[in-house]
């Protein structure tokens, strides 16, 4: 029997009353899974009238009373974690280890969240002036809201809101209709934990939902993750309406491969980030740039034989390395993709589009098998735009200055990567890059909770990464306060602009 989800308003699970359902499938097997309400704006005012009245209350509440929930619920979900990783699995596809790593990467930003009682301390100066004292406060913002997409069901969800909780403000979650399970637990979890009803609630839904969000006069903060389209249009919908908007848009990542780099160390890094989760990241590595023919020939020698050989199949299988993708659509997308690469002159070297599971084993999943291009150029689609699968793609480039300046033309600047032996090119790249999170050897530079993480150009529109210190300073607002206190001693009104001396 189909399920049918509801939303958390509240802290109670809630009945869509729309009328309008979306379908969940299991993109391993092809077929329907649940059916997610599509809410109103009424039930979107519903859930942020909640979330207002539940502010002052939550706001009040000392940072080590918040950071006590959180540290619960950080064990919850520590204890919930493989089942969380099945619930992603099963709505969005990725095998089951890459589903756990999804939880864990999410529960370091709880953990980092529990630190707030420090986070939010002030500044104070004495005596700024004879018997004049100031310090500073981060207070919340009020009702914040986040947007999250599907290929991260519970981590990006988990970068926003335990940060916001943790500065005290209250938050409306409006997770992707394509899988909406894990986000529901997430909320049963934190109501679990000790959270208040109103302070955390969720309503499914699509771009009617959306919009509520960023019009409703109330909401003052609006987190977002997901394609640049829309994240241009969250932040000028958003800014036009008076919010502070966080908005992470798409990415076209590359790798430059130099002719020091230990090859082996190379194609194994690529492997993992251009077809782990069937390349369904915002961090997915896309694009190799070979430094010198020499390279690139060894480089597509040694990534061949592996991409042909990757694993394929649905997380109940372990051992599987790469998942089917999100849905039939987004499949026929990426095979339209290759198709393009084909008809523009690249030298297609391993072609997945014929993938096909054995008879009997999922062969109705939306699976897509590894495909490696080689000769690729800066004019073809499959290098200009986001492809969001297993798709890899090789540019050979002469020179080191000339992979800069391809990767600092490109529209997106979310994350790059240099593999090389040389301090010196290293730490140029490291300067040099005009892209917003670099690795150096290291594939996919996603930060620890404890820093930022966002984008440049394309990848990023507002002026705050997500979570470490930069969603401290989003989810709150600094007050500084400037004290003097009677001595006694009148000295009549003063008319010039204020001054400490």
């Amino acid at each position: 029997m189909t399920r049918i989800l509801t939303h958390f308003i509240g802290g109670l699970e809630v009945e869509g009353a729309s009328g309008r359902y979306g379908d969940v499938f299991n993109p391993a097997t092809g077929k329907l899974d649940a059916r997610v309400p599509l809410a109103t704006a009424d039930e979107v005012n519903a859930a942020i009238a909640s979330a207002r009245e539940a502010f002052p209350a939550w706001a009040a509440t000392t940072p080590l009373r918040r950071a006590r929930i959180l540290a619960k619920f950080k064990s919850l979900l520590e204890a919930n974690a493989d089942r969380l990783a099945e619930i992603i699995s099963a709505e969005h596809g990725k095998v089951h280890s890459d589903a756990l790593g999804e939880v864990t990467r999410g529960i370091e930003v709880v953990e980092f969240a529990c630190g707030a009682p420090h986070l939010l301390k002030g500044e104070v100066t004495e005596n700024i002036g004879t018997g004049i004292d100031s310090h500073s406060l981060r207070q919340p913002l009020g009702v914040v809201a986040g947007i999250t997409p599907f290929n991260f069901p519970a981590m990006v969800a988990l970068w926003m809101f335990p940060v916001a909780l943790a500065c005290g403000n209250t938050f409306v979650l409006k997770p992707s209709e394509r899988d909406p399970s894990a986000p529901l637990l997430l909320a049963q979890l934190l109501k679990e934990a000790g959270l208040p009803d109103g302070v955390f609630s969720i309503v499914n839904g699509d771009k009617e939902a959306v919009d509520a969000i960023l019009h409703h006069p109330d909401v003052q903060a609006v987190s977002f993750v997901g394609s640049t389209p829309i994240a241009r249009y969250i932040y000028a919908t958003g800014a036009a309406n008076g919010k502070r908007i966080q908005a992470l848009g798409g990415a076209k990542n590359h790798m430059v491969v130099m002719p020091d780099a230990d090859l082996e160390k190379a194609a194994d890094a690529l492997m993992g980030a251009a077809y782990g989760a069937a390349g369904e990241r915002c961090m997915a590595i896309s694009i190799a740039v070979a430094v010198g023919d020499e390279v690139a020939d060894a480089l597509v020698a040694r990534l061949a034989p592996r991409v042909r050989e990757i694993r394929i199949g649905p997380a109940t299988q372990r051992n599987a390395e790469m998942g089917p993708l999100v849905s039939g659509a987004h499949r026929d997308k990426v095979r339209s993709y290759i198709d393009s690469g084909v008809a523009e002159g690249a030298h297609l070297v391993v072609d997945g589009r014929d993938y096909r599971m054995e008879p009997g084993q999922h062969e109705q999943g939306y699976f897509l098998g590894g495909t490696l291009f080689d000769r690729v150029t800066p004019q073809m689609r499959i290098y200009r735009e986001e492809i969001f699968g297993p798709v890899l793609g090789v540019v050979r480039v002469k020179t080191y200055r000339e992979a800069v300046e391809l990767i600092n033309a490109h529209e997106y600047g979310n994350g790059t990567a240099i593999f090389t032996q040389d301090g010196d090119s290293a730490r140029m790249f490291a300067h040099e890059i005009q892209v917003g999170m670099v690795g150096v050897n290291v594939p996919i530079p996603v930060p620890m909770a404890f820093h930022s993480f966002g984008g440049w150009k394309n990848s990023l529109f507002g002026d705050h990464h997500m979570h470490g210190p930069e969603g401290i300073r989003f989810y709150t607002r600094l007050k500084t306060i400037t004290s003097r206190w009677p001595t006694g001693i009148r000295t009549g009104a003063d008319f010039v602009m204020p001054t400490m001396s």
